[in-house]
């Protein structure tokens, strides 16, 4: 697996913790070598000073040979306890003369008097050698690598006469000592900082892959079917991510509405389609039905008129003139004119539906709180509340409930199909009234499609709700006002 096809839930901490490594690294040694350096610095402008001073105070005991006073000057920060002198970790003082011979020394056993110090002390060559080109006010510093020690080289004059050279040695020893001092509390500063930052820096890394990281997996989630704007929980904010989430959910609810109009336009080409197939058919239904109700008609006025007979042709004149009625239901383009709704027809719904109340062994309630005629066509009224009083007895268990509520207010009649059967899913209301869309085994899948038809033949609305143990159609339909 590459690094780039890490997920930045983990990139960014990753990274995060990188550059707090990579800082603290870089910085514990500049830290380190700076503070080395200063102490160097600092150690060289205390020696260049004193140098100056013990320079000067030598000029007197030289030009008088006086190699006692000389020595007790060059021995003097030596009897200095070590935190109070200026010039600490000097090794040895030497006083060359103007011959470059030793004139005095700290340490006179390894350098006698008049001896040649290049002999003894080899490291100090380049120094001897250049003293000509030294000045009192400019004095040279020169650093051995093969030795341990660095050297200060002042030259000693009097009336721009040179009489001889101070030349001061340093132990590196306290630089080094100094040195792993200062790396062991860098690195343990660096653990103790880092400790500190990584759970920060992996915290704060997080947070910022956070948003990135759900935009992700919201857009992994659109497949053919897409969500809800609702339902997308994005972080949105005026920065950068903040803007492409809102850009997104922008999108997201664009694409949803083009798929609803696109989807309205599938079902309008359906049901168009299905509603000129539909015209046809009860065209071709309503010839023969006009020939045998013509018969009927002719029958009872010039027929043999005993009872049983006429009971029977006015049943199959009453089944006829229905079937005539609920075709023309489905003929979109003309209402069917029929008498008012009133109780009678609830009655007749309910003495119709009884047979299925019995054989689906469910519960069946009424709330009937109309009195008076509506205004409003019986037939089709009766065709969309015996349809719906099916589809709900078929939905409900054995023992269930079904409950019918008739009402109306002052411009519209209500009417409520209650059910505590199967639940139908949120994605498949959408697609509920489409014709042959069956929510039962068995089923044409017509029924909501004819309601839907009739209801919208009427000018009105129905809606659906459904959740666990609780399925309600509600039909609104408007009242036929009367004419002032």
């Amino acid at each position: 697996m590459h690094l780039k096809d890490i997920s930045l839930n983990y990139k960014i901490p990753l990274r995060v913790a990188v550059l707090v490594i990579v800082t603290a690294s870089v910085l514990a040694p500049v830290l380190v070598y700076r503070s080395i350096g200063d102490l160097r610095d600092n150690m060289v402008a205390n020696a260049d000073s004193m140098s100056r001073v013990i320079a000067e105070t030598l000029i007197e005991p030289i030009l008088h040979d006086d190699v006692w006073r000389a020595f007790e000057i060059v021995n003097t920060p030596f009897r200095i306890p070590q935190d109070q002198v200026k010039a600490q970790g000097a090794e040895y003082i030497l006083v060359l003369d103007a011959a470059n011979k030793v004139f005095v020394s700290t340490q006179p056993e390894k350098f006698p008097m008049l001896s040649d110090p290049v002999a003894i002390e080899p490291n100090i060559s380049q120094l001897v050698n250049h003293t000509q080109e030294l000045d009192k006010l400019n004095p040279s510093v020169m650093e051995s690598h093969k030795s341990n020690s660095f050297y200060l080289a002042t030259a000693i004059q009097s009336d721009g006469v040179r009489l001889g050279t101070l030349i001061m040695s340093y132990s590196r020893k306290p630089f080094e000592e100094r040195f792993y001092t200062l790396t062991k509390a860098a690195i343990l500063i660096t653990l103790l900082v880092l400790a500190v930052l990584l759970p920060f820096g992996v915290y704060w890394g997080r947070r910022m892959a956070a948003p990135l990281l759900q935009l992700s997996d919201t857009m992994s989630k659109i497949t053919h079917e897409l969500p809800d704007p609702e339902q997308i929980k994005l972080e949105e904010s005026k920065d950068e991510i903040g803007q492409l989430a809102k850009s997104f959910k922008t999108m997201l609810g664009e694409l949803k509405e083009k798929e609803q109009l696109q989807q309205q336009v599938i079902t309008s080409d359906r049901l168009a389609a299905l509603g000129r197939l539909a015209a046809g058919v009860a065209h071709e239904i309503n010839n023969p039905l006009g020939g045998m109700l013509n018969a009927i008609s002719t029958f009872k006025r010039h027929g043999e008129q005993d009872p049983l007979t006429l009971k029977t042709l006015s049943i199959l004149e009453r089944g006829l003139v229905q079937i005539k009625e609920t075709v023309a239901a489905l003929l979109v383009e003309a209402k069917a004119q029929t008498r008012p709704f009133d109780l009678n027809d609830v009655a007749d719904i309910c003495t119709l539906v009884q047979p299925d109340v019995e054989k689906n062994r469910v519960k069946f309630t009424r709330e009937i709180d109309i009195i008076e005629a509506q205004p409003i066509s019986s037939t089709l009224v009766r065709q969309v509340i015996i349809n719906l009083l099916l589809n709900a007895f078929k939905a409900t268990q054995a023992q269930g409930n079904v409950h019918l509520h008739i009402y109306r207010d002052s411009a519209h009649l209500f009417i409520d199909v209650i059910n505590d059967g199967s639940h139908i899913p949120q994605e498949k209301v959408s697609y509920l009234f489409e014709p042959f869309t069956s929510m039962s085994e068995g089923g044409s899948g017509l029924g909501l499609w004819v309601i839907y038809q009739i209801v919208q033949q009427l000018g009105g609305l129905i809606t659906v709700q459904s959740e666990i143990d609780h399925t309600q159609f509600t039909v609104q339909l408007p009242l036929e006002q009367p004419r002032e």
